[in-house]
């Protein structure tokens, strides 16, 4: 089918005999998250249900709120899509049945409706407090279309900044997204145009885009979110990059771990392959271009740009000294380009809406939006899209709704175990390239968790540093042996073993780390302890100098004891103690003998009255004594 045209006008009349047709139609939200909080058994059922009641069922992507899954969304003819959330599979034929044949939407089940004429008292979805302070430009397709049609990318103007590229000279389009202002979504924040500018100036006639899917951060999903939700902005974005730098043939480095994300595109490119939009001549263009998937064994240091070079050519993944960057010297030495998942899904939205229309979202050096994971000790977890600028208090108390718990908000990790630790004290700074980097921390690829007060910031940069040092490639000694000895450094702190030449030396290592690794990883992986030392350095001293974990998280720095006076014998802590460690009598107080206890938390989690208390064990040897 090689008119474009023609083939939108199908696909658009396709979309609207879905949006109209007499039969309900009941969407799925099947992406990762969805599936892990189990959206399949729901669909199963709802497959039953459809021998009984005609209904069609369309599974999408992720629409955002990850912590409502699993989502369902109803639509009926001549009425609005109505979303339910947290939906049970004994729940899905009652929700069926009185909404399709006894007309009754259950209000009190439903959290908004996705368009049409509306329900009398259930609000727009778009209105949900998560929802309404976002701007979906690159997640707009996420959790409204099927992402394994075509047909629902083309009736969403998909491939249109395609087409508005091929009417362009590659210099004009690298011009469009230059002036657009777009960066890098995966790192720094690097120039995307001016990345393709100095490609595309190599002589060389072989060149390669690869498209970087290798999303390894603790806590980040966004793109895998965009990939299950949306894979045909990645790819549109990726031919359109692949035209302004002259590349014939393009990579999607993607880790194995994501065997969902992987499938989308497999099934998008052979769509787009029967629709002249990939392969030899596309649309009529005399641009030829295809693309090949490679997947990761999930090395983290496969996010460094000539390590993920190194795999995709089948061998193993280590950086390299720079120059020659990639633009010089890429995959199988010729000129490369690496942009992430999010970049590219941003690159049509420009060439479709134009420069000018991108520009005026974001700040004056950070132009657009930008998708981030909120995880952590926060209300609403899930994936957000907010234009760059976008203030820490937007995001954490509008948008996420708050601490979880109504604990009291002390910091975020963002950019990942390679990002920085940023302290409540900076709540009103905007998320930004670069405030973000004068905070010492950095943008990543957008995942931000959320800490409460009780969490240790010295566990916490431990538990990061330990993430990195296992993923060190070991080439360079300042990180393969500097990041182990910066670990044994908080080993021994968060064990209170800790001493003040521990303390110094521990900084002096993360800077001598930071400034003399070969790569990336090396060069950030100290950020969690430099940023922790800067902002929170108190909490380190009371861990050297005091013996004490201000947020009672390390564990050989307090004991459990029972508060007698709040203490109902129950025996719950008797009962589920694996050790034995807890004595008493039903209906008297109990007592944990701390020498048999392990400190698996049981007791703790499990009280009903709360009467197990941790107290500092440096107090407990002074009354004993």
């Amino acid at each position: 089918m090689s008119n474009f045209y023609s083939m939108v006008k199908q696909a658009k009349a396709s979309w609207e005999a879905l949006l109209n047709q007499k039969k309900p139609v009941i969407y799925a939200g099947a992406a990762s998250c969805g599936r892990a909080a189990g959206i399949l058994p729901i669909i199963e059922e709802l497959e039953v249900l459809s021998k009984e009641i005609p209904l069609d069922i369309v599974e999408v992507g992720c629409i955002g709120p990850c912590y409502l899954e699993p989502i369902i969304g109803i639509q009926k003819k001549d009425s609005s899509t109505i979303l339910y959330s947290n939906v049970q599979v004994r729940q899905v034929r009652e929700i069926v049945e009185n909404y399709l044949n006894k007309g009754d939407p259950q209000v009190d089940k439903a959290i908004g409706t996705l368009s049409g004429n509306g329900i009398e008292g259930i609000p727009s979805f778009w209105e949900h407090p998560m929802i309404k302070n976002q701007v979906r430009i690159v997640l707009k397709n996420c959790g409204i279309i099927d992402p394994t049609n075509i047909d629902h990318y083309l009736a969403m103007d998909g491939y249109l900044g395609l087409k508005n590229a091929l009417a362009m000279s590659p210099e004009e389009v690298i011009k469009v997204v230059s002036d657009a202002g777009l960066r890098g979504r995966g790192g720094a924040g690097f120039p995307t145009g001016l990345k393709w500018k100095f490609t595309r100036a190599e002589k060389d006639q072989d060149k390669y885009i690869i498209c970087n899917a290798d999303e390894g951060d603790p806590g980040a999903f966004m793109n895998r979110s965009l990939i299950e939700g949306d894979p045909h902005s990645v790819l549109e974005g990726m031919i359109i990059g692949a035209y302004a730098i002259g590349a014939q043939k393009g990579y999607i480095y993607c880790r194995a771990e994501y065997p969902l994300a992987i499938e989308r595109f497999e099934k998008a490119i052979a769509d787009m392959r029967e629709r002249d939009l990939l392969g030899e001549n596309i649309l009529n263009s005399n641009f030829d271009f295809d693309i090949e998937i490679k997947r990761g064994a999930g090395a983290f240091v496969c996010g460094e740009e000539t390590a993920l070079i190194a795999s995709v050519m089948g061998d193993r993944g280590m950086p390299r000294q720079k120059p020659p960057y990639p633009s010089q010297e890429g995959v199988w030495g010729k000129p490369t380009i690496i942009n992430n998942v999010e970049t590219l899904g941003t690159v049509p939205v420009i060439l479709r809406m134009g420069k000018t229309w991108y520009a005026k979202y974001g700040t004056e050096q950070s132009k657009g939006t930008k998708t981030f994971s909120l995880v952590g000790k926060i209300k609403r977890t899930g994936l957000i899209e907010v234009p760059l600028g976008t203030t820490l208090r937007e995001v954490i108390f509008e948008i996420g709704g708050g601490v979880a718990e109504e604990k009291n908000f002390k910091a975020i990790q963002v950019g990942g175990p390679s990002g920085g630790t940023i302290p409540s004290a900076f709540i009103d700074e905007p998320l930004d390239y670069e405030e973000l980097t004068k905070l010492g921390a950095i943008m990543g690829s957008g995942g931000i968790v959320v800490i409460d007060d009780e969490t240790c910031v010295v566990d916490l940069a431990k538990y990061f540093l330990k993430f990195t040092e296992a993923e060190s490639c070991g080439k360079c000694v300042p990180c393969r042996i500097g990041n182990k000895q910066l670990l044994i450094l908080l080993e021994k702190i968060t064990e209170g073993k800790g001493t003040i030449e521990d303390f110094e030396l521990l900084e002096e290592f993360a800077h001598t780390v930071s400034e003399g690794s070969l790569c990336g990883l090396g060069k950030t992986a100290p950020n969690p302890v430099i940023t922790t030392l800067m902002y929170f350095r108190d909490e380190y001293r009371s861990h050297v100098l005091d013996k004490r974990c201000p947020a009672k998280v390390c564990k050989e720095l307090f004991v459990y004891q029972v508060d007698e006076e709040t203490c109902i014998g129950c025996e719950i802590c008797r009962k589920r103690c694996p050790t034995g460690a807890v004595t008493g009598e039903k209906k008297k107080p109990h007592v944990i003998h701390i020498e048999d206890c392990i400190k698996c938390d049981v007791c703790f989690t499990n009280c009903p009255a709360k009467a197990i208390r941790k107290i500092d064990k440096v107090d407990v040897e002074i009354v004993s004594n």
